[in-house]
């Protein structure tokens, strides 16, 4: 029986307060400790599905959506479906009228199997396969980004009025992660600013190719919506130079997305409000002043819309303490489910359910279970001095880049993926089991 059970007058004082802003819209923790997301208890969505589980609240992600439609009118909003992107997300894309951002045939592959409209399909890549343009060629997708000069003379022959962007680098610093800045010259993304006009030239020449805009991103995690604004002035400079050299008035204008998310309480988060107040005037004014009409506006958050909505769920198999050093908490997973640690050193918010403890909170470092020391989910966050294996860890944003960048390592399968909605659980993704590895395996 717990505290809450014994004495009900003291169950509001137990309620834990989780931290704005990082878990799913209208989760809540009760007094026993138990974690509700989407009107489901997550103690039995692993009881039902197992652990690691992914956990993806659909509310939270239409919400956002809804969000971002309203807050940038006019503007094309496309989600970046490398973030996360299964049949069920496709849907709810192309349910919230929203555009869909596709990296290879794979993933175009998923936006085909739900007949996602084709003319609101953008595909990107910094080195797209044959394959790739291919299948981008045979579903008639709205718009190619065009990432290279060589990529003109890859896919010029292959199309026939063919819609693409001419993705460029501004050199503008995002002033994020080295391993997630894409604005400057040293990465691999995108065509060098001074080299724009003329990569334009060349795509004017190919007779299959139709140039209708420009296309920048600056990077990943931005909280500095100055330098969104600074890329997006030097692409409209480089539109009136186009325009000038080449005759030809492009009518479209992707900006990217890259907008950050709170992971932890100290975090900062992203002022969309105030993205859409200086997009609106550095476009009216910087168009004025090259005498050019305001180009059509895209957006492409990835990680904004889907991030929040997802939560990872563990079982604690082993703590060790030790003294004057540190407390391991090892759960069933780690970076086969969850890189970013190790590719980032990104942080998260964890939190105990299943259980209500009265402990003491103690920093631990919570790992996983492969072999690598680096396998770190999180470093020295706050946990009850009691907890034990067999607890339950949940931990928060963590829908985006995690199912889309889970591994096999170890040979471990990869976690399901569940939705919930209104009180109900749904598989979206089953868990991948020892069968399906060696299914591939086929050299005996």
């Amino acid at each position: 029986m717990t505290l809450g059970e014994l004495i009900p007058s003291l169950r509001p004082a137990l309620r834990a307060k989780l931290a704005a802003g990082i878990w799913p819209q209208g989760t809540t923790l009760d007094s026993d400790g138990e974690l509700h997301v989407g009107g489901s208890a997550m103690t039995r969505v692993a009881a039902r599905f197992g652990t690691p589980a992914y956990v993806l609240d659909e509310a939270t992600f239409r919400r956002r959506a809804r969000q971002y439609r309203a807050a940038l009118p006019g503007v094309e909003v496309c989600y970046a479906g490398k973030a996360l992107l299964t049949r069920a997300v496709a849907r709810w894309v192309a349910q919230e009228g929203l555009s869909l951002d596709v990296c290879s045939a794979g993933e175009l592959a998923v936006a085909r199997s739900v007949h996602f409209p084709a003319d609101r399909l953008i595909l990107h890549g910094n080195a797209k396969t044959p394959e790739d343009l291919k299948a981008a060629l045979d579903y008639h997708v709205g718009r190619i980004v065009i990432d290279s000069t060589d990529e003109i003379s890859h896919l010029g022959p292959l199309a026939h009025d063919q819609r693409v962007l001419l993705r460029v680098t501004p050199d503008v610093d995002g002033h994020t992660h080295h391993a997630i800045s894409t604005g400057v010259p040293d990465q691999k993304f995108g065509i060098p600013l001074g080299a724009a006009t003329d990569a334009a030239g060349q795509v004017l020449d190919q007779p299959g190719l139709r140039l209708v805009g420009l296309h920048c991103h600056i990077g990943s995690q931005l909280t500095r919506i100055g330098a969104i604004e600074e890329a997006t002035r030097r692409l409209i400079g480089l539109l009136a130079t186009i325009r000038d050299q080449h005759g030809i008035v492009l009518a479209q204008l992707n900006i990217g997305g890259g907008h950050a998310v709170r992971y932890t309480p100290g975090d900062d988060g992203f002022d969309l409000a105030g993205l859409a107040h200086r997009l609106t005037g550095a476009l009216a004014y910087e168009s004025e002043r090259h005498r050019l009409p305001a180009p059509r506006l895209t957006v492409e958050p990835g990680r904004a819309l889907i991030a929040q909505a997802g939560i990872t769920l563990y079982r604690v198999i082993t703590v060790k303490h030790l003294p004057g050093v540190r407390t391991f908490v090892a759960v069933d997973g780690g970076m086969s489910d969850n890189p970013r640690p190790a590719l980032y050193g990104a942080r998260y918010t964890l939190q105990l359910i299943g259980r209500r403890s009265l402990a003491a909170s103690h920093p631990a470092t919570v790992v996983g279970r492969h072999c690598e020391a680096g396998d770190i989910l999180a470093r020295d966050v706050p946990l009850p001095g009691d907890i034990h294996a067999g607890d339950l860890l949940a931990v928060a944003t963590t829908g985006a880049y995690h199912h889309s960048l889970a591994s096999t390592y170890n040979l471990v399968g990869r976690p399901p993926l569940v939705a919930v909605h209104d009180g109900t659980a749904r598989l979206l993704i089953r868990r991948e089991t020892e069968e399906d590895l060696l299914t591939r395996d086929i050299g005996v």
